[in-house]
């Protein structure tokens, strides 16, 4: 009887162990289990990036133009014969150096030349008609209108001929100006026609250099002929040629909008040749105002365009504006457009800045400028 009774208190006696356990976890999340209170989360304060700023400076300068373009020359001619035919001989090659009257290239003269005899035949013929009815007209033979029309074919005659003379003198071409042949567009043999080129001749006097380059309207508008140019190119590094703005075309090329400018330059001693690459640097006498900024103010550049973060008048926030930077003097970046009177741009802590941050501006910083 006691072993009966041992194995049936087991299963109560873990009973009332779980029972236990269980009123234990109940408990322990009651208030009277409760520990001391966790900490409440503190505000936490907003950073502000610590940034130095320059007042942005206004100066009245003459903003240079910068433009490039190739090297040709003033006195470039494109000979051709005046009459189409069949070229016989060209006398002048590629680099060749020419005088004045001499002669370059001459057609084949035989259809030119029976033309010319065939006008001189008419004109004889004339004459003839017209001697015989003024004979006729003096005896009464012949009316005066009779007279008037040989008279009329007569003076017809006469300027075919002419035509005809003044054609056969042009069926050659003769160098109007001494220069160097630099291309030779058409061989013997060939049949050219009134008006094509047939030589490209370049005049070399000293005098006769010029670099042509396009401009935009805003520049074309502040240039004037006879304006001091600085010309340099890649041929001769670290010389500056002297040079004049000899000619600004009166209308924009249709092709791109630009408007093309000459500047004579002269050699200094120097070898010159057509087609050397140059940059041309002209300081025009009119003035504007501009607004400048620190180089260390601008962010983000890319050729001319860049980012500046402009303070604004809360003091605490910053804008980023796309500026657009004219030329560099100095230590000062010259801007294309006009910030504003009394605007102040960022100049250190720029890069760690975005438009959704606060700033704390450094009033005694060593950038500030007042």
């Amino acid at each position: 009887m006691k072993k009966i009774k041992i194995q049936a208190l087991v299963p109560i006696t873990l009973v009332a162990f779980a029972f236990a356990g269980l009123f234990y976890l109940l408990g322990g999340c009651g208030p009277s289990s409760a520990g001391p209170a966790a900490p409440e989360p503190q505000a936490v304060t907003e950073e502000r990036i610590p940034v130095h700023t320059a007042v942005v400076q206004t100066k009245t300068i003459a903003l240079p133009v910068h433009a490039s373009g190739m090297l040709t020359s003033s006195a470039e001619q494109r000979p051709s014969f005046k009459i189409g035919g069949v070229i016989r001989k060209i006398y002048a090659d590629e680099g060749d150096v020419v005088r004045p009257g001499q002669l370059l290239a001459v057609l084949d003269k035989t259809e030119i030349d029976a033309q010319v005899n065939q006008a001189n035949q008419g004109l004889l013929k004339a004459e003839r008609d017209l001697a015989r009815v003024e004979g006729l007209y003096r005896d009464s033979s012949a009316t005066l209108e009779l007279l008037q029309n040989a008279t009329t074919g007569r003076d017809i005659a006469k300027e075919s001929a002419r035509i005809a003379q003044f054609n056969q003198q042009y069926a050659e071409i003769r160098a109007s100006r001494g220069g160097k042949i630099i291309r030779k567009l058409m061989n013997e043999g060939e049949i050219t026609g009134p008006g094509t080129p047939v030589l490209v001749l370049f005049e070399t006097g000293k005098d006769d250099w010029v670099v042509q380059v396009n401009v935009s309207d805003r520049d074309w508008a502040r240039l004037n002929t006879g304006m001091r140019a600085e010309v340099f190119m890649d041929a001769y590094p670290g010389v500056r040629f002297a040079g004049t703005v000899s000619d600004l075309a009166p209308a924009a090329d249709p092709a791109n909008g630009l408007y093309p400018v000459e500047i004579r330059v002269t050699p200094q001693g120097k070898r010159f040749a057509p087609g050397l690459f140059a940059q041309v640097k002209i300081s025009p006498q009119l003035a504007r105002t501009y607004s400048t900024v620190p180089v260390e103010a601008i962010i983000e550049g890319d050729g001319r365009e860049a980012f500046v973060f402009a303070l604004q008048a809360d003091g605490e926030t910053v804008r980023k504006i796309p500026v657009q930077v004219a030329f560099l003097d100095g230590a000062l970046a010259v801007l294309a457009q006009h910030l504003g009177d009394k605007a102040e741009v960022v100049t250190a802590g720029a890069p760690y800045l975005t438009e959704r941050k606060k700033v704390k501006k450094i009033i005694n910083g060593p950038r500030t400028q007042q």
